[in-house]
């Protein structure tokens, strides 16, 4: 019998094993439990402190006459120690990984038993530890490689293509070699991202820069040269409630800023399309209605105001105002990497130098349509331009306009017209509803109706509600902006004429 209770009574008494075992489980593995597990198992107090003396986990001590034994330890010279006085006995212990001090503290002397937990807690520790600094290496490279993506779009929104090759060939040789690139804008709920996108990176397998989007927290934006990308992605959002995929048509690299406006419109559309998914390509844009030399001449002649502009400023404008006029200066600041009063001073001296006025939804729209529209190497260069009637007001924009715009005259509230004189008063719903002798709510009511019935967005601003403002203005329901460029060339004909 009496080896019977010694077995028990042994296996009693290392019980502690068990418990500190415990805690190297998932979901345990914590440095704070350990050092209070600690404390409580040898009836004292304890504290991990790292090679400067910083309390790391615990309660710590006045070192008063051990603090020498402390600078050894750190040091290396020696591995332990033990200190009694004052009504207290010490335990000092070298911990490896990182470079660090336990100390232990109890008013009784430390037996056999506190002595083997003491020894078998450091050796405990130090795995924490040293798998905690495994995972902030890897958690570091992580996000290395999430800032160096999002610097690479960035210099791509920039057209600054010859750099963003340059840093990103580095990493992902071959990515960027390419002439032309589809940009797609996969949108979940905020706390589902950072799985989104390690997901979005093993579909692609590397064969897409991945970027969480800087401006919006639900969002992830992939640029790929892989036409192959479009169905992985399709595949990986399936039937997932709450999660849309918008895409871009192809474009230049050099035209990324005006792919990834395109993919946030078509994301838009996404939200009303039963398989959550939609690409700029699939609806009807009125530029693809205008006569294509004409448009590119048309084009250039609103911005040749810019023409005079150093290659890189004008490029660096042009990126700026194009995501200026689709999202709010926060948002374009945030894609850009750069402030907001820089997004406001740039699109302040655009709008000097273009002879117009951004507070006016039509100029806007206007000018929306001719950044998105130039460049286009189908184009001749030498082309004649159109007047602005000609390409607003041709027969396929008319037909488009009506169709597109006769889907709210079914609504007996009158949407068409809260929505014409809501764009007349630049989007404004306090004036508008002066304007029309009703409350600002019910005109922000008739504009979000407005929204299903044309598969856009309008109360968010950029291209969708561009659309709709070129379609009053294609059925003659709004007049034409004032525009330097092409203001100046009529000045010029009448005079010369």
């Amino acid at each position: 019998m009496g080896g019977r209770e010694d077995r028990i009574r042994a296996k009693e008494e290392r019980a502690w094993e068990r418990e500190l075992l415990d805690l190297l489980r998932p979901g345990g593995q914590s440095v704070r439990h350990v050092v209070d597990w600690l404390a409580d198992a040898v009836d004292g107090t304890a504290c991990l402190h790292d090679e400067t003396g910083t309390v790391l986990a615990g309660t710590a001590l006045d070192s008063g006459p051990f603090e020498a034994l402390l600078g050894d330890i750190v040091a290396g010279r020696i591995a332990s120690a033990a200190w009694e006085g004052q009504g207290r006995h010490l335990r000092l212990v070298r911990v490896a990984a990182p470079a660090g001090v336990l100390t232990v503290s109890r008013t009784a002397p430390f037996d056999r038993r506190a002595t083997e937990i003491v020894t078998h807690t450091v050796q405990v520790l130090e795995l924490l530890l040293r798998a905690h600094q495994a995972t902030d290496s890897v958690h570091r490279l992580h996000q290395a490689t999430s800032d160096l993506r999002l610097a690479i779009l960035q210099l791509l929104m920039v057209e600054d293509t010859v750099s963003a090759r340059r840093v990103a060939a580095g990493l992902w040789p071959g990515l960027l070699d390419t002439d032309s690139a589809c940009v797609y804008v996969v949108e979940s709920r905020p706390e589902e991202r950072d799985r989104l996108v390690e997901e979005c990176l093993d579909a692609t397998a590397e064969q897409a820069l991945v970027v969480r989007c800087p401006a919006m927290d639900g969002h992830v934006i992939v640029v790929t040269p892989r036409d192959s990308v479009a169905a992985v992605l399709r595949s990986l959002i399936g039937s997932r409630p709450r999660v849309f995929l918008g895409g871009s048509a192809r474009q230049s690299l050099a035209r990324t800023a005006t792919a990834y406006g395109q993919a946030v419109s078509a994301l838009a559309v996404a939200h009303f399309r039963p398989d959550q998914a939609a690409v700029y390509a699939e609806r009807t844009h009125p530029e693809r209605l205008m006569d294509p030399a004409g448009l590119h001449g048309w084009t250039a002649r609103v911005l040749r105001p810019l023409d005079s502009l150093p290659h890189h400023t004008r490029a660096e404008l042009l990126a700026t105002t194009r995501l200026g006029l689709e999202f709010t200066a926060v948002s374009a600041a945030k894609v850009l990497g750069v402030s907001r009063n820089t997004v406001r001073a740039r699109m302040e001296r655009a709008e000097t130098l273009l002879g117009t006025d951004f507070t006016d939804l039509t100029a806007r729209a206007v000018v929306h349509l001719a950044l998105n529209t130039q460049e286009h190497p189908e184009h001749d260069p030498d082309a004649e331009p159109a007047e602005a009637g000609e390409l607003f007001a041709g027969p396929a924009m008319r037909t488009w306009a009506h169709d597109l715009l006769s889907r709210l005259d079914t609504d007996t509230r009158d949407l068409r017209r809260t929505l014409r004189t809501w764009i007349a008063e630049g989007g404004n719903a306090e004036r508008a509803a002066q304007a029309l002798g009703v409350h600002a709510q019910t005109v922000r009511e008739h504009v979000r109706a407005a929204e299903p019935v044309l598969e856009r967005q309008l109360l968010a601003g950029g291209g969708d509600l561009y659309e709709v403002v070129l379609a009053h203005l294609a059925s003659g329901d709004l007049d034409q902006p004032l525009l330097r460029g092409v203001n100046q060339d009529e000045t010029d004909s009448l005079v010369h004429g």
